[in-house]
């Protein structure tokens, strides 16, 4: 299937290109949207990290079925829509890259803090999940990142989290990590863009330009 057309983002510094080929995939994604991750830290808003999030190119027509008739304000607006995209049947590959220097540690521990969150408020976190976040940990907890390194995860629908990491903008060959859990994968994905996602920016991005895609290319019959 044929890459959408898409442009480029800069998030504080950090060009996402257009398209990228992940660690461990054939085929090349496109960049369905990017925004940055901060804290609201007293007076300030203090920015961590730059997300971009990239998909498959059959996301499109999957998603447009169900989505195409929204506006992106609608889009943005939809906690419904973005579980769309973290459960849709298409691999997600998503960027996160350093503003501010961080530890393995100090990332995995937050990250690890937000899946049992969306886990336990669901009621499905189970000795699994709790087996599969320790891994999790356990990958990240040697690292660090300074500023403009990369941590990298690929989702695939079968239910994989693929982990790697880059220290100077390059994209590897292959994930060095692979975890067999499919609530984990999905909850890497949710807790940056779901209900509770840490980075509104790159909500909006996908919104917009998924939005923007389904009109060039979407269904004409809209399911909603």
């Amino acid at each position: 299937m044929s890459l959408p057309s898409v442009t480029a983002v800069d998030v504080e510094n950090v060009t996402f290109p257009p398209t990228i080929n992940p660690p461990s995939s054939a085929t090349a994604f496109f960049l369905a949207g990017a925004g940055v991750r901060g804290l609201q830290i007293q007076d300030n808003f203090v920015k961590f990290t730059a997300i971009g999030i990239y998909l498959q190119p059959n996301a499109v027509p999957l998603l447009s079925v169900k989505w195409n008739a929204k506006s992106a304000h609608e889009l943005t607006e939809s906690v419904e829509f973005f579980r769309d995209i973290v459960t849709g049947p298409f691999e997600k590959f998503m960027q996160v890259t350093m503003i501010l220097p961080l530890t393995g540690q100090q990332y995995s521990e937050k990250v690890a803090e937000n899946c049992v969150a969306i886990w336990k408020s669901l009621g499905i976190y189970t000795d699994a999940e709790a087996q599969a976040i320790d891994k999790f940990v356990t990958v990240f907890k040697d690292e660090t990142f300074p500023p403009g390194s990369s941590i990298l995860f690929t989702v695939s629908p079968s239910g994989s989290l693929l982990i790697s990491f880059s220290k100077d903008g390059s994209i590897p060959e292959e994930a060095s990590t692979v975890i067999d859990n499919k609530l984990l994968s999905e909850a890497v994905l949710e807790s940056m863009i779901g209900k509770h996602g840490v980075s509104p920016a790159a909500k909006q991005s996908l919104a917009t330009r998924l939005s923007e895609l389904f009109k060039e290319g979407g269904v004409s019959e809209s399911h909603n």
